[in-house]
Formats: structure tokens, C-alpha cells, sequence
């Protein structure tokens, strides 16, 4: 009997939008998932929850070897990362009887569950993020993970299909994929997809002053990367560096939105694959949005151009 029901990942793919049709395995993944500290790619920030990144990272760091883009993918496909709606994910058991975000089956969960990590509760609950995905390292750490023996014979025991784990490690290459910005773009990143959530407050700098406004946003963003932005929309729409018109967009990018000649009222962060975060206005929170849909802009800066970041489509 598989490790993990396989009926149960079937019915979490189906829910979360992964393909559910067998990825083809490329070898090269597997030497390019050696460790666990691989820096999130920018579809991993934009994919998976803030806390739950850090979880990932967390408990991979347990297990010598593994690396966290495979336990989060795992994540991924069994619950979307704790955001499917099926049964079982938060409550109660699906028909295969797996429980949780991680999608355990009961007595599988109880070989694994211990000892409590920092973050966990006790008793142990499949239920509770901290809990079941450092269980999940723990199986997956027994059954071949350790120290990159073999990932491919820990994710089969996870789920005894071969589709399974070739579906699992094209995800984990994708979050592992070398972002296409430095350092810098990545940290402004990261720090503003942990604010999602936070209310819009007109001249608010933080969650010390009970939520952002846009420029807020993007200020604090840079600020945690090591650059000093302006405080305004406006201001650091001038401040530059400004990319040329219809420039290719990198992930880290401010995006602004007005008449640059009269009045730049609204910026947001582009994090990649046509999406941007950004506190949109009164009565919103931050949140992370399709750039399409905000209308045409009026023009990009590239902040940390310098710092690891193209600069061949700046304006002259």
C-alpha cells in the first residue's frame, strides 16, 4: 500500500490545476536538486505562500540533502500548497483517507510526526502546516532523500506512481529555475509577497503603521533588499533607472501608472509571468494582481540595475 494514497494525490492535482497528465522526466533535474538552500526562482515566490516558503525551507534544512523545492512541490501537488478546498485538506479525510495539506494517511503520519518542530503543535495534527510538512521531510529523509541518495525512490514511497515523481520534479526544477535577477530584485521581491495580506493605508510604511499604500510598498521592498527608494510614486518614478518603451519586464521591476509629465499616482513590484504585488487602494489589501488587468502604464524603473540586473533595455 503506497506510502501516501495514491487516490488522494489524483484528486489534489485534479483540484489544484497541476497537470495531471504525466510530465516527462528530464535527468538533468535531479543534479540540479542537490541541497536545500536553491534561492526561490520567481515563479516559487509567486506560487507559494510566504509561510509556507518558509516551512519548506525550515524543514528541508532538516534532512542533509534535500532540497526544499521538492518538498514544496510535493506541497503542490497534494494540496496547492494547504489551498484546496477538497476534503480532507483542512478537516476530515478524502476517500482515500488522507488528511491534511500534505495529504498523509493516518498511520503514515504517526510513524513521522515526532519530534515537534519549532512552529508545531502538540499534539501532533496532519492538519497543521509546520506539523505535516515536517513530516513529510521526515519520510521522504528516510526513504532515500538523505543526503540525495536517491530522491526518486523517496518520492515514489511518498506515492507508489512514476508519473508522480516525474510530475513532482518538473515542479521542484521550475522553483529551483536560476531567477533571471540579482539578489537585490529577488530580496525587494520576497519581502513584498510576505506583506499579501496587509491592509492599504494612505502613507502607511509597514505594519507598524497598520498596513501600506503603494509607494509604501515598494519603498519598504527595496529598503529590506539595501536600496534607498524615494517616498513617493512619483518621485521614484523619477529617481530611475528608467527602462525604454516596450522594454522586456524582469521580475523586481517597478511599474507605474499616470501621466509621468503631471502626476505618477500608483506603482507596483512585477514579480514575473505577467503578475505584479502592489496595495491598490482604500479598502483593499496587498495583493498580487495580473498586470493586464490594471490598464495601460506609464512607464518601468529597474532599481537594482547595477546589482546583478540587465541593464541593456535601460533608456539612454
Amino acid at each position: 500500500m503506497p506510502i501516501l494514497a495514491s487516490a488522494a494525490a489524483k484528486i489534489a492535482v485534479g483540484a489544484t490545476g497541476v497537470l495531471a497528465a504525466p510530465v516527462l522526466f528530464i535527468a538533468a533535474t535531479i543534479g540540479t536538486l542537490g541541497g536545500n538552500q536553491a534561492h526561490p526562482s520567481p515563479n516559487a515566490v509567486a506560487d507559494i505562500p510566504a509561510d509556507y516558503l518558509n516551512i519548506y525551507r525550515t524543514a528541508a534544512a532538516t534532512c542533509r540533502g534535500l532540497d526544499w523545492t521538492v518538498l514544496a512541490a510535493v506541497g503542490k501537488v497534494e494540496s496547492n500548497h494547504g489551498r484546496s478546498t477538497l476534503p480532507g485538506v483542512r478537516s476530515g479525510s478524502n476517500s482515500a483517507g488522507a488528511q491534511g495539506p500534505m495529504q498523509f494517511l493516518p498511520a503514515t503520519f504517526a510513524a513521522y510526526r515526532n519530534p515537534i518542530p519549532p512552529g508545531g503543535i502538540d499534539p501532533p495534527s496532519p492538519y497543521h502546516p509546520v506539523n505535516a510538512i515536517h513530516a513529510a521531510a521526515r519520510m521522504l529523509c528516510h526513504n532515500g532523500a538523505k543526503d540525495n541518495r536517491d530522491i526518486r525512490a523517496a518520492l515514489f514511497s511518498y506515492n507508489h506512481s512514476t508519473a508522480y515523481v516525474d510530475q513532482v520534479l518538473a515542479i521542484a526544477r521550475d522553483y529551483n529555475r536560476a531567477p533571471t535577477t540579482g539578489p537585490a530584485a529577488q530580496r525587494a521581491i520576497e519581502f513584498a509577497m510576505q506583506q499579501i495580506g496587509h491592509r492599504y493605508v494612505w502613507g502607511g510604511d509597514g505594519a507598524h503603521e497598520g498596513g501600506f499604500d503603494c509607494s509604501g510598498l515598494t519603498k519598504a521592498a527595496y529598503a529590506a533588499a539595501g536600496i534607498t527608494l524615494p517616498r513617493t510614486a512619483h518621485t521614484q518614478y523619477t529617481a530611475g533607472p528608467r527602462l525604454a518603451p516596450g522594454a522586456p519586464l524582469l521580475p523586481g521591476d517597478l511599474v507605474f501608472f499616470g501621466n509621468p509629465h503631471t502626476k505618477i499616482h500608483h506603482v507596483v513590484l512585477y514579480i514575473g509571468d505577467g503578475k505584479v504585488v502592489h496595495a491598490p487602494t482604500f479598502g483593499q489589501r496587498v495583493q498580487v494582481a495580473q498586470l493586464a488587468s490594471l490598464g495601460p502604464y506609464a512607464g518601468v524603473t529597474r532599481p537594482a540595475q547595477g546589482r546583478g540586473e540587465s541593464s541593456a533595455a535601460s533608456a539612454g
